[in-house]
């Protein structure tokens, strides 16, 4: 609507649907078609790495049950943020027969090295491009002030203190705590997490792990660079310029909103301006490099995954060893 308003279009005729439609006549299909292989290279590794962690709780599971409840995660995350976890690990343990408690371990196992990725990947994008970073950093000093009164505000600190109470409280009454269902309940959940975290250190393979994890962000990183080819204003970008933009991007959809919408595209933009690429411009690439992932592949083979795991699974019993 701000851009609409700056350059005199009615508020009326300022569409949302339209701009992306537009976006996309001015896109080159064959770059978005590139970004969809990228996505679909980086599952692949995904599902192969989720199956490595499984296989030491007594599971082989198919690959194809692996890479469809991902994507099925992703898809259910558009809806509700971070749901997609959830439904990835129940719909697995659905049709794989592992007890939920020890996918949902997995799933955790797989969520920690996808953060200690994002901050790898993030320190490299420091490195690399430190003098951009840290300017944009001066531009938007505001929001270090606003931490920086946050920290010196007594709310923090009262809730703090709430929190210490708290703990002291639980600690006092924590025999009369282990006789609850709750209390056992929650134990047996957290006994299954820690089975499922274990099972790093009972893999057959590391080195194809560690493989796997790094092409997962190898392909996260040429999504953004290769979508760079999709649109004229951003083409002659360096890749620099895609890992910064990446890093931004990839932060936005980790802030809890529908999918990253909107989360994304405002970092992707500010990470497009440090390299003089802003207004129409960055917007339009957002929406390119946004849905063409969440159309491409969250929506069109999310779907996909609703109705075929029902039909491939159908007469499908997996046999779970006793580990």
């Amino acid at each position: 609507m701000a851009e609409c308003a700056l350059k005199g279009i009615p508020e009326a005729e300022c569409s949302f649907k339209d701009k992306i439609i537009d976006d996309f006549k001015n896109a080159n299909y064959w770059w978005v078609l590139m970004v969809l292989l990228c996505f679909t290279i980086s599952n692949v590794s995904r599902a192969i790495r989720w199956n490595m962690l499984l296989k030491p709780l007594g599971s082989t599971p198919k690959f194809i049950n692996s890479f469809l409840t991902i994507i099925l995660g992703y898809f259910a995350n558009l809806g509700f943020p971070r749901i997609g976890e959830i439904v990835r690990a129940a719909t697995f343990s659905r049709y794989e027969k592992i007890p939920l408690e020890k996918v949902v371990g997995t799933v955790v196992v797989d969520r920690i090295f996808d953060v200690m990725s994002i901050l790898i990947v993030t320190a490299l994008a420091l490195l690399l491009e430190y003098e951009r970073i840290i300017g944009y950093v001066n531009e938007n000093s505001v929001l270090g002030e606003k931490i920086n009164n946050l920290f010196q505000s007594n709310a923090l600190w009262i809730l703090a203190g709430i929190g210490i109470l708290g703990l002291v409280a639980l600690f006092l009454i924590r025999d009369r705590l282990a006789q609850t269902t709750i209390y056992k309940k929650i134990v047996g959940i957290l006994t299954g997490f820690a089975e499922g975290i274990r099972s790093v250190a009972k893999l057959d393979k590391p080195f194809w792990f560690l493989f796997h994890s790094i092409m997962i962000w190898v392909m996260y990183f040429m999504m953004t660079w290769v979508c760079f080819f999709a649109f004229e204003p951003t083409a002659n970008l360096p890749a620099t310029a895609g890992l910064l933009v990446f890093v931004f991007g990839a932060w936005g959809i980790v802030i809890p909103a529908p999918g990253g919408m909107g989360t994304y595209h405002a970092l992707a933009i500010a990470a497009l301006s440090l390299y003089g690429v802003a207004g129409d411009d960055a917007f339009s690439f957002a929406n390119i490099s946004f849905f063409s992932i969440q159309i491409g592949c969250n929506i069109f083979i999310g779907l996909l995954a609703l109705l075929l795991l029902p039909i491939i699974n159908k007469n499908y019993e997996p046999v779970v060893q006793e580990v």
